[in-house]
């Protein structure tokens, strides 16, 4: 694939690091009994993440909980993940990392939180559109413009069933056409949605230019191995899901490495195991457990927290909501999955290195 001159918007390390495909983990808050934020381990899973070799972090999306928002926390913990990951010195030696900010709320808002963003040293912000439920196609699309006047964007298509919005193939053709866009996350759960979003990319020739990540946590490992063909007049275009910018990713996060690495090594060579498509069940019902999907993902945040907590990185699994808290068999499914798929866990990683990340 023929690589863009992002330097306009983006670090050209920063670029080739995003336009390689990364982990990039959807980061969680770390909360006391009380709460509040804990600094101590919220530091530590950013360094969780980075040791573990993940090419990027996102601050203050889904995973994070967006009412951080009302609670005054944005600032404070956008502020102690890019303090971190500015300080923190890796396994294996620094390396350049894609640093995204959650930006959400109506126009003003989302202006408001992407210059702060922006103002920290984050490259770019992945646009939640939950807020516009109920407006237009055309009035969501003036939204996404206004705020990528302020910083580069990343495209978020969430599903509906944790606040998403509905959107077609048109929006996400013209959505591509802004010339901010860098990269979009698909996270509708639903094939004919991650469609529509790499149709409309192809249509508005911006292949080149933004750069496709997985969100759907329920279908990892097919969309990293895919090449979509997509007619464009004559022309055919193969394009291909580069990264994961997943709430999924928040967990067990060694072992995502080595899976994105195994995808993109096998897609190199244009041959696809039957071992590594067997993976693809595997981590989807790993993730049936996380993200509660029998109570329709009403436990998907203490899903995440509930491994965190176990691999001694959580203190426990508080929510800002009271109410959001594993659901009824939740624990049982994630001791389940985590028994069946041993491959799957970094339990033995984290072991390892808890203390030095907990230490200050």
């Amino acid at each position: 694939m023929a690589t863009t001159d992002l330097s306009g918007l983006l670090p050209e390390t920063v670029s080739q690091v995003l336009r390689q495909g990364a982990v990039i983990p959807a980061h969680p808050l770390a909360l006391n009994a009380q709460r509040q934020l804990d600094p101590r381990r919220q530091r530590a899973l950013s360094r969780y993440y980075l040791d573990a070799g993940a090419g990027g972090l996102a601050v203050g999306v889904h995973t994070t909980q967006f009412a951080i928002r009302e609670n005054g926390m944005y600032d404070p913990v956008l502020e102690m993940a890019m303090q971190t990951a500015h300080d923190w010195i890796p396994l294996g030696g620094p390396r350049p990392l894609v640093m995204i900010a959650g930006v959400a709320g109506p126009t003003s808002q989302a202006c408001a939180e992407a210059a702060t963003a922006k103002a920290m040293g984050y490259h770019a912000g992945l646009l939640s559109l939950a807020a516009l439920r109920g407006a237009s196609e055309a009035e969501i699309l003036a939204h996404c413009r206004a705020v990528a006047q302020v910083i580069p964007l990343v495209g978020f298509y969430l599903q509906p069933a944790v606040g998403g919005v509905v959107l077609s193939a048109a929006f996400w053709e013209a959505f591509a056409r802004i010339e901010q866009v860098v990269a979009i996350k698909m996270a509708p759960f639903n094939r004919y949605r991650t469609l529509d979003v790499i149709h409309g990319v192809v249509a508005a020739q911006a292949e080149d230019r933004i750069t496709l990540y997985t969100g759907n946590d329920d279908h990892i490992v097919l969309d990293l191995v895919t090449p979509f063909h997509v007619k464009r007049g004559d022309e055919t275009v193969q394009v291909r899901i580069r990264g994961g910018l997943l709430g999924h990713w928040s967990v067990w996060t060694q072992n995502a490495v080595a899976l994105l690495q195994r995808c993109q090594q096998e897609s190199a060579r244009g041959q696809i195991s039957a071992e590594l498509l067997a993976l693809d069940s595997k981590v989807t019902d790993c993730n049936s457990a996380l993200f509660d999907v029998a109570h329709e993902f009403a436990g998907c945040i203490a899903g995440c927290h509930e491994v965190l907590r176990r691999q001694g990185l959580l203190e426990g699994i508080w929510c800002l909501d009271p109410l959001e808290a594993l659901s009824e068999g939740q624990a049982e499914e994630l001791t389940r999955v985590s028994q069946a798929y041993p491959d799957l866990i970094d339990d033995n990683f984290v072991t390892r290195h808890l203390a030095r990340w907990l230490d200050g």
